[in-house]
C-alpha cells in the first residue's frame, strides 16, 4: 500500500473504532418489547439519536478497515485475509442495513400517542427481511474478525497483543454483555485499542517482529 492509502487505512480504522465506542457509550438501554424500546429512544433523546447515527456512520470506515487489514494478512496468509474480508464486509454492510432501521426508529419512537401501532411496524420490520441483514451484520462481523484476528497472529504483521484483544472483544461483546453492564464499555475499550494498535502497526509507529518461516508458509 501506497503512504496515502496507509494514512486512510488508518484513520478509518481509529474512526470506526470511536464511533463505535461512542454509539456504545450513548446507547439507552433496550427492553425486549418494541413497545418499551421506542419509550427508551425517546427517552433517551439526543443521545439515543448520535448512538444511532454513530452506529450507522461506523459502517463505512469499519468495511475500508477490514479491507486493509486483510491487505496486510495476504501476502503471508491469503486463505484467511480472503475469508476474513469477504465475511467482515458483509457483516459491515449488515450493520448498515440495521443502522438504517436504527435511524427509522428514532422517527417512530417520538410518536408517542401512537406508540402501540408504531411497536407494531417495528415488530414486522424485525420479523422480516430485516432479520436476514441483521443476522449478517453479527455472524459476518464476529467470523470476519475472528479470521483476521487469527492471520493477524499467525503472520505477525502487528504485536501480538493486538489479535488477543480482539478475541478478547469478541467474547466481551458477545458474551459478556449478558452477564454484566460493565462488559460494554470494557468491549468499546478492547475495540478501540485493537484497532489503534493495527494503525499503528500499518503507519510503522510500533515496532513488529517478524514471522519466522514456518508461519509465513502457512496459506
Amino acid at each position: 500500500m501506497s503512504a496515502p492509502v496507509r494514512r486512510l487505512a488508518a484513520a478509518c480504522m481509529v474512526a470506526t473504532a470511536l464511533l463505535s465506542v461512542l454509539s456504545i457509550l450513548l446507547e439507552p438501554a433496550f427492553p425486549d418489547a418494541a413497545a418499551q424500546r421506542l419509550a427508551a429512544i425517546d427517552e433517551g433523546g439526543a443521545g439515543a439519536a448520535v448512538s444511532a447515527m454513530a452506529f450507522t456512520l461506523a459502517q463505512l470506515p469499519f468495511v475500508v478497515a477490514v479491507v486493509a487489514i486483510a491487505a496486510m494478512v495476504a501476502p503471508r496468509s491469503p486463505r484467511l485475509a480472503w475469508t476474513g474480508g469477504v465475511f467482515a464486509v458483509l457483516g459491515g454492510f449488515g450493520h448498515a442495513v440495521f443502522g438504517g432501521v436504527a435511524l427509522t426508529q428514532l422517527a417512530l419512537a417520538d410518536d408517542a400517542a401512537n406508540r402501540t401501532a408504531m411497536a407494531a411496524v417495528v415488530d414486522r420490520v424485525e420479523s422480516g427481511p430485516a432479520v436476514l441483514f441483521m443476522a449478517m451484520g453479527l455472524l459476518g462481523t464476529v467470523l470476519g474478525l475472528l479470521c483476521l484476528s487469527i492471520g493477524q497472529f499467525r503472520t505477525r504483521v502487528v504485536p501480538r497483543w493486538v489479535p488477543a484483544a480482539l478475541w478478547a472483544f469478541l467474547v466481551v461483546e458477545f458474551v459478556g454483555t449478558g452477564l454484566t453492564e460493565w462488559a460494554t464499555p470494557a468491549a468499546g475499550a478492547l475495540y478501540l485499542a485493537a484497532l489503534s494498535g493495527t494503525a499503528l502497526a500499518l503507519l510503522g509507529r510500533v515496532r513488529v517482529p517478524a514471522a519466522p518461516r514456518q508461519e509465513v508458509a502457512v496459506a
